[in-house]
């Protein structure tokens, strides 16, 4: 019965991802980002909604008296598909960092696309790290969060990989912080798996690293140790 719930819940959100798209084309042109990332949020709360509905699978968030005022950086631990819808939800408004290619894709990436990511080459490793770093520090000015994911792609549970370190040098540069985010949703949401298992997912809210003034190789070391260390107590 886990394995149809789950394929249901695929399903539905590729249906409801598609809809979700054309309505951001649709409002974007005349609406303000912050409206329109309310109405991305809305999408949010319905796909983490239906898998609570279909497959019993829930989160709880630990350490959100973490997140400072302002606009900072977020780094998390990336396992599954389910932080990339999450995070809308635990975090201020925020400017993910993307691989392009994932603005090709026909009316999902048009509309990806209006939320104002940073869209990289991976493949041309210097050059992404400069674009991180200066359309990040024009989004941080604007008053928006700044989404990494560090290792890069997701890793399945129990596996470690070396983070990037554009996400560190943007903090260096801009003087804000970096808050780090570890999880356990690998556990009931594989990598590449079509189940979903039921159970509580734990997010867990790290301290801010402070970035002004630092090596940016230190700081992405603290924040790998604190997100590497909280993920194995979760079990992920």
């Amino acid at each position: 019965m886990q394995w149809l719930l789950s394929l249901i819940l695929t399903a539905f959100m590729f249906a409801s991802t598609a809809a979700y798209a054309v309505v951001v084309l649709a409002v974007a042109w005349f609406l303000p980002y912050s409206t329109c990332y309310e109405v991305v949020r809305v999408w949010a709360r319905m796909q983490l909604g239906a898998a609570r509905l279909l497959c019993g699978l829930d989160y709880v968030v630990e350490g959100a008296e973490h997140i400072p005022p302002g606009a900072h950086i977020s780094m998390w631990r990336h396992s599954s598909a389910w932080e990339t819808v999450a995070q809308m939800l635990i975090f201020p408004p925020q400017a993910w960092v993307l691989k392009r290619e994932i603005l090709w894709i026909p009316v999902i990436g048009w509309a990806t696309r209006l939320m104002r990511p940073i869209a990289i080459d991976r493949s041309a490793h210097r050059a992404a790290v400069s674009q991180v770093i200066e359309q990040g520090q024009r989004r941080l000015a604007e008053g928006i969060w700044v989404l990494l994911y560090p290792e890069g792609t997701r890793v399945p549970v129990g596996e470690r990989r070396r983070y990037g370190i554009s996400g560190a040098a943007l903090g260096v540069a801009a003087g804000c912080q970096i808050v780090p985010v570890a999880h356990n949703a690998g556990r009931y949401w594989a990598r590449r798996g079509l189940l979903k298992r039921r159970g509580t997912i734990r997010v867990v809210i790290g301290p801010p690293v402070d970035c002004a003034g630092r090596d940016a190789r230190e700081v992405i070391e603290e924040v790998r140790a604190w997100i590497d260390g909280k993920t194995a107590e979760l079990g992920g």
